[in-house]
């Protein structure tokens, strides 16, 4: 019998296989198609010929937590000590994985803010407690009427995303003003912060849990070293709680993963010497920019976009098809390979919109729009 009798083959994995059978431009799934930093790339091949292929320890490799803590530090002006307050991640979603594994308890509830990534469900259903489902509003921002009347006595976790994943909405002071006055509430409910895309944001400036003093000694802070350096494929994360919490955590990583790839490691510890996080957001803006302008002669809706490397569009005056049939058939008849929100709310709710990734080099984004625009 099934422990997960609900949960279907990812929506990811269903459209990145439609593409490749189709031969169509891949923009559902979010990873770069362009070059990572030649910097790091000649670190790796000279590491290659040096003695860094053994396990490293448990909680990561000693120089990349120090350079950790380092970053943080200058980011958002927070001390952390690196051995029993940082652990390295086999990416982010084992990172979610083991903190929802350790923490969260049979028939105790975890608030999920709709749309969220598919990755949070299936670790609170494998513990046996209940994923709580709360709408957004329909801007995408928190509708903190509506998560005050989810949380009860069983309430055990909220979990957070911000940049958001998939509508790249960011948390405002307001918001965050408004999580703190609610958990005073109840004080034994745990953060878990998903600041995957904490260094691509735009216009509007990241708000961090790590500088909100009030959630610091509650929260496990989510982040991914392969989201922010344009290497998804390497797996590597951290994530950061206070020493009670990452006690429990680390019980679980011990068994699930041990230690993290090491040459990975090493390799980004020396690349922390050269890069500029601060520079990424820039980056990411021009892709950002120079997408929504290529679109502008198709007949989507283009929705703000304040961060990550994801675009949301409406097709409601294309189409009124659902949207898992609509992403489907622009695979089909148009080359292009696109993401249903539907798949990130627990009631499948169809708002006619899906996402695109423009983390792809110009050329990608060029052919893929004059496809859009022919739809």
């Amino acid at each position: 019998m099934s422990k997960l009798p609900q949960i279907k083959t990812s929506i990811f994995t269903v459209m990145s296989k439609m593409a490749t059978e189709y031969k169509a431009i891949n923009l559902s799934q979010g990873f770069p198609n362009f070059a990572i930093d030649p910097r790091l790339s000649d670190t790796v091949a000279r590491l290659a010929k040096e003695n860094v292929h053994q396990y490293l320890p448990m909680s990561g490799y000693p120089p990349l937590l120090n350079k950790i803590a380092v970053l943080v530090l200058k980011s958002y002006h927070r001390n952390l000590h690196p051995e029993t307050e940082i652990l390295v991640t086999a990416g982010a979603t084992q990172a979610i994985f083991t903190t929802i594994t350790a923490l969260v308890h049979s028939n105790e509830e975890v608030i999920l803010l709709d749309p969220s990534y598919d990755s949070y469900e299936a670790p609170v259903l494998l513990c046996n407690a209940k994923p709580v489902r709360v709408a957004l509003n329909d801007d995408y921002t928190p509708n903190w009427e509506r998560i005050e009347k989810a949380f009860s006595s069983n309430t055990k976790m909220i979990i957070t995303n911000n940049p958001h994943n998939p509508t790249g909405k960011i948390w405002t002071e307001d918001d965050f003003v408004a999580l703190e006055t609610l958990l005073q509430k109840y004080p034994k409910v745990i953060v878990l912060s998903d600041e995957v895309y904490e260094y691509i944001t735009f216009e509007q400036n990241h708000i961090s849990v790590h500088s909100r003093e009030k959630l610091q000694n509650r929260s496990v802070v989510i982040a991914s070293f392969g989201k922010s350096f344009h290497i998804t494929g390497w797996k590597v994360g951290y994530l950061v709680a206070p020493e009670n919490l990452m006690l429990e955590i680390k019980k679980v990583h011990q068994f699930m993963v041990f230690s993290v790839n090491s040459i990975s490691q090493v390799a980004i510890s020396e690349y922390l010497d050269v890069v500029e996080v601060s520079k990424l957001g820039s980056f990411y803006q021009e892709k950002r920019d120079y997408f929504r302008k290529l679109l502008q002669n198709s007949r989507f809706e283009v929705l703000p976009c304040e961060g990550t490397y994801f675009q949301v569009v409406s097709y409601a005056s294309i189409s009124n098809e659902n949207d898992i049939d609509f992403c489907k058939r622009l695979i089909v008849e148009h080359g292009v390979a696109a993401i249903p929100l539907s798949s990130f709310y627990g009631d499948a709710k169809d708002e006619k919109r899906i996402r695109f990734c423009f983390a792809k080099d110009n050329k990608t984004l060029e052919e893929a729009a004059k496809r859009l625009c022919g739809v």
